[in-house]
Order: structure tokens, then sequence, then C-alpha cells
């Protein structure tokens, strides 16, 4: 498989993870647009333990040429689980399932195994652990209205694959994200069918490997 297929795949797989570490940040700032997205924030983060979408997301380079789309549904629930399954124009599977990351090529019939503490605490973009400050490693930078959704820009502390993420907000639903690059790149996420606080089984958040499929890794 070439290269550049090959980071198109990590690239999903670590935008989603960034999502949902996005949604867990909060962090206080002094400027007035910053305390009103910490605020913002705040609220969704105090109603919201589970959640379920469609989505469609659009990968763009720093010249704005549309580069990749995908599509497909996520499910959440805290603490430290997700399922996000990438359906069209490819099949990827990603799970956390509390104690270890999932990643399911299909076209590949690989699955990779990685410990759920290692995989959040090697980058910022793979932070999603619950007992985990996320506070300590981002910045809410500035919050503003657009495109009839309230934006809150977060940007990293630290040496970071993302150079910033803003979440774009409608009432209480998060609506849309962009993530920016160190290259300038932006991943677009646009969600559909949200459901805030569905009933959502420990299963869902399980990983059935397939008999022939390959698993890398320890399963544990």
């Amino acid at each position: 498989m070439g290269s550049g297929k090959f980071w198109r795949r990590r690239l999903r797989s670590l935008t989603s993870c960034l999502f949902l570490g996005a949604i867990a940040v909060v962090q206080t700032a002094s400027a007035q647009p910053a305390a009103d997205g910490v605020a913002r924030l705040e609220a969704f983060l105090d109603g919201v333990q589970s959640l379920t979408a469609d989505f469609k997301q659009e990968l763009w380079s720093a010249e704005q040429k549309p580069l990749q789309t995908d599509s497909g549904s996520l499910s959440l629930k805290r603490p430290n689980r997700f399922r996000w399954n990438y359906e069209d124009p490819t099949q990827l599977t990603i799970v956390a399932d509390g104690a270890q990351l999932w990643i399911y090529d299909v076209e590949l019939a690989q699955v990779t195994v990685t410990p759920f503490d290692d995989t959040v605490g090697t980058s910022p973009a793979m932070l999603l652990s619950g007992d985990r400050a996320v506070r300590e490693d981002y910045d809410v930078v500035d919050a503003y209205p657009l495109d009839g959704l309230d934006w809150v820009k977060l940007e990293p502390k630290r040496s970071s694959d993302f150079s910033a993420v803003s979440i774009g907000f409608s009432g209480a639903e998060p609506r849309r994200l962009e993530l920016v690059d160190g290259l300038g790149q932006v991943t677009r996420i646009e969600l559909d069918n949200l459901v805030l606080n569905p009933e959502i089984s420990d299963d869902v958040f399980e990983l059935a490997v397939p008999a022939g499929v390959d698993v890398v890794g320890d399963e544990g």
C-alpha cells in the first residue's frame, strides 16, 4: 500500500480521537471571548455522558483544495469508551473499550491493538482518557459566531499533530469541527442526526475480530 494512502488512514484515526479528546477539554482563560468559550464547553460537558451521530469528514489542503471525503457514524460513552465507524468510501473501525484502542482496517484485514493509556499519553492528538488532566494540554483561546454556530477555538500548549481545534455549537450540541495540522491542512467534520445521552450498551464498545483477520499488538 502506498505511503500516502497509509497516512491518510492514520489521519482519520488521529482525527477521531482528537475530536473525542477535544470535547473533554475545559480550560480557563483571561480574555472574555475565551471565557465565553469555556462556559459553553462546560455547559456541554456537564450535561453529556453519551452521544451518537452520523458524520461527514473532509480533508482540505493548505491551498483549500479538497483531498478526501469520508463518512460514517460514531458513538461515545464516558468514561473512555467510543466507537468511530468509517463506512464510505472505505471501511475503518476505531474502538476504545476503556482499556485498549482497537483499529480495524477492513481492506487490509488487520486489527491493531494499543493499550489505551499508552495511546492517549504519547500525543495530544490521542487524548481521551477521562482521568487525564486534559485541561493541562490545551488552551481555549477564542469564541466567536460564524455560519449560524457558536465556535470555540482550542490550541495545544505543547507540540502536537494539530495546531488548532475549533468546535461549532448549536445551542449545547456540537455540530462542526475544524482541525488544522502542522502543514496547514484542514479536517472539517460535520455531525448529523446527533443524539445526546442515549442509552448505549457497553457491548457497543467491544470489537469482535472476524475470523481470518490478523491482530497486531497486545489483546490483554
